[in-house]
């Protein structure tokens, strides 16, 4: 793929589009191609700048900062269309929609987002099959092989409003899981500090840590098995991999982890027919930010997670 050398510095003032958005999401909109792990490296290194000052990547923009942007090579945006099966997944998945947002059962598999392995994501795929729709954007990120309710905001007031909901903690997210083992108590609270950290690649790695933020996940049980339990997850707190890493943290972790689960684990559910991650978000309950009415959305369990169950 060909890359375009940008040899001038940028000075970016912000907007309203743009307020409230992190600072490394912002740079992936303005330097599309580059690859994550390099918008990383040059705000580690102080290329960037807020107002002539060094600032991290958590760091949300307010109206009228100027963003320095410094010189890079940047991939030129792909012309490809997505991959058929990506196209044919997404048009009969929207749970829920109005003029303002759309709840979509995001397929297990399918990043939320293009990047260097993959060039179309969620939202490019989406895009391109709403070439009508002007503004589309990700209100918040599911892992690739998590499966279920992802919001999807058709406009920067609703973005705002509902990452505003995120923080505030008013948004209620209801998970549902296979866990590893038998589990005896009828609901489980793991309120377990995290930390994460990032790799160069941009790959998270999160553990319990004294040090970490607060967080905490309530586990109800569902369902017994034989050798595995059946959970709704409802995560307090939005941490990154949080439902996996409390699980694993009390003993039980997701069936079909690869990497919070055991090697002997996860090969068990490999041999049993499990070929994905068995957590999904089945609901979203919140108070829509410009109608002020309930909105509550369900998304059944994928057909494979369902066949799965049945022979357990």
């Amino acid at each position: 793929m060909k890359t375009e050398a940008y040899d001038k510095v940028r000075f970016i003032e912000v907007d309203e589009n743009s307020v409230g958005q992190r600072l490394d999401n912002f740079l992936m909109t303005q330097l599309k191609g580059v690859p994550k792990s390099h918008i990383y490296k040059i705000i580690r290194r102080g290329e960037v700048r807020i107002n002539k000052g060094r600032a991290k990547n958590i760091y949300r923009l307010k109206v009228n900062d100027l963003v320095r942007v410094p010189p890079v090579k940047m991939e030129e945006k792909s012309t490809s269309s997505p991959a058929k099966w990506m196209l044919s997944s997404l048009e009969e998945r929207v749970i829920y929609e109005d003029e303002h947002l759309l709840v979509l059962n995001k397929p297990s598999g399918m990043a939320v987002h293009g990047g260097t392995a993959n060039s179309h994501g969620v939202i490019e795929t989406l895009r391109f099959l709403r070439p009508e729709e002007r503004y589309l954007e990700l209100v918040h990120r599911l892992d690739k092989a998590t499966s279920g309710c992802l919001l999807i905001a058709k406009n920067r007031k609703m973005l705002n409003g509902l990452q505003s909901l995120l923080r505030n903690r008013t948004i209620s997210k209801t998970y549902t899981a296979l866990l590893c083992g038998v589990i005896h108590k009828q609901s489980v609270n793991v309120n377990a500090p995290l930390e994460k950290r990032t790799l160069e690649s941009g790959e998270h790695r999160v553990r319990v840590h004294p040090e970490g933020k607060k967080s905490e996940t309530l586990f109800e049980k569902l369902a017994q098995y034989k050798g595995a339990t059946l959970v709704s997850a409802s995560p307090k707190t939005g941490r990154t991999h949080q439902i996996r890493v409390h699980a694993k943290h009390f003993g039980h972790p997701i069936a079909g982890d690869e990497r919070y689960s055991t090697p002997a684990q996860y090969k068990s559910y490999r041999e049993k027919g499990l070929m994905r991650l068995f957590l999904h978000a089945s609901k979203l309950e919140f108070i829509h930010p410009l109608s002020e009415k309930k909105v509550m959305s369900e998304a059944p369990l994928d057909n494979e997670l369902e066949m799965f169950l049945k022979t357990l």
